[in-house]
Formats: C-alpha cells, sequence, structure tokens
C-alpha cells in the first residue's frame, strides 16, 4: 500500500468493505456495546397501567436529541456558547444505563430521597462494571463520559433536562388528544344512534 492510500482510521475502507469494518469492531472490542443498542428498543418507556402508547427507550431517546438540538439552537441564537458534541452525547446516551434496570417511573424513581439515592447507586456501578468490562481501555473514559449522569448544571445538562420534559409533555398531550378525539366519537355515536 502505498502512502497516498494509507488509511487513517476505519471510515475509508469500511466504505468501500464493510466487513473489514465488522472484523475492526470486534477486534476493538466495540460489538457488545453496539449489539446492546438494539436492547433499548426493546425496552418499554415508562412501563404501567397507565400507559397511551408504546414507546421505547431508544424512541424515547432519539425524540429527546432532536428537541434538544432545537433548544440549542434556541440558546445559542440568544447568545449562550453550546458544546454541540457534549448537547448530542448527553442526549443520545441519557437513558442508555436502562438497560441494565429498565425504565422506572419518575414517580417511584423520586419517591423518596433515599430510594433515589440507592437506584442512582445501582445505576453507577453497573455502568461502571460495563465500561470497565465491555469497553475497550482506550475508549472508557469516554464512555466514562457518555454514560454518566447528563442532567447536570451545565447548559447542555439543563437542555437535557428541559428536552427530557418535553418529550414526556408530548406524550401526555397525544394522552389528552385521544380523550378527546373518544368523547367526540362518543358523542357523535351517542347522536346518531337516537336518530335511528
Amino acid at each position: 500500500m502505498n502512502s497516498e492510500n494509507k488509511e487513517v482510521g476505519l471510515l475509508p475502507a469500511s466504505l468501500i468493505y464493510p466487513e473489514k469494518l465488522l472484523r475492526e469492531l470486534l477486534k476493538m472490542g466495540m460489538h457488545q456495546y453496539l449489539e446492546s443498542l438494539a436492547e433499548l428498543e426493546l425496552i418499554n418507556r415508562a412501563p404501567g397501567y397507565f400507559k397511551f402508547e408504546q414507546h421505547s427507550v431508544a424512541a424515547h431517546s432519539f425524540k429527546v436529541t432532536e428537541i434538544a438540538q432545537f433548544l440549542g439552537d434556541v440558546e445559542e441564537n440568544a447568545g449562550k456558547k453550546i458544546d454541540w458534541r457534549l448537547l448530542y452525547e448527553k442526549a443520545l446516551n441519557h437513558d442508555y444505563t436502562e438497560r441494565f434496570i429498565g425504565d422506572i417511573k419518575t414517580p417511584v424513581k423520586y419517591a423518596t430521597p433515599v430510594l433515589r439515592s440507592m437506584l442512582a447507586d445501582v445505576d453507577d456501578k453497573l455502568t461502571e462494571n460495563f465500561i470497565e468490562n465491555e469497553i475497550p481501555t482506550k475508549f472508557q473514559d469516554a464512555y466514562r463520559r457518555r454514560l454518566s449522569e447528563g442532567k447536570d448544571a451545565s447548559i447542555e445538562g439543563k437542555i437535557l433536562a428541559v428536552a427530557d420534559k418535553v418529550d414526556l409533555l408530548y406524550e401526555s398531550f397525544g394522552k389528552f388528544k385521544k380523550a378527546i378525539r373518544k368523547k367526540f366519537i362518543q358523542k357523535c355515536t351517542k347522536k346518531v344512534s337516537q336518530r335511528c
């Protein structure tokens, strides 16, 4: 191979030879992490009785990232400096660790400070164990940053917290719209049946 064709990373050859990329990812030890992303599609968000529509943790994370992106634009237009890489990392990964213990409803999670602390401790320990055992050493610091609690005092952490609530608000709004539609249909059905 001459110096003009020398590969710097995985991308140049992987665009032509995807099987080379897969072999490299397996060698790098990232297979377990990448495979685990599919598990987020199988975890239902906020499981339980009062559920309007099924949402996976993966779908929720995507929506929160889109909302955070918009809110980042709003803040940037207002003169705030946004660390876009940090914002995207926080938003995309904010619920990744739910693959370890599932999604626990917010009212339960925050029922008592003791319970919240215990759940956070379990989450932290399982995340650290995952990073130490599944992520190659040279990437561990990056994944500690990505998989740590994203809602913090930084502008990016505040944006994430708001984006998460906006998604919840839209889920609730959908439930509200469905209830209105149902009442309307019942009212129309009643009127039609009275005319028959």
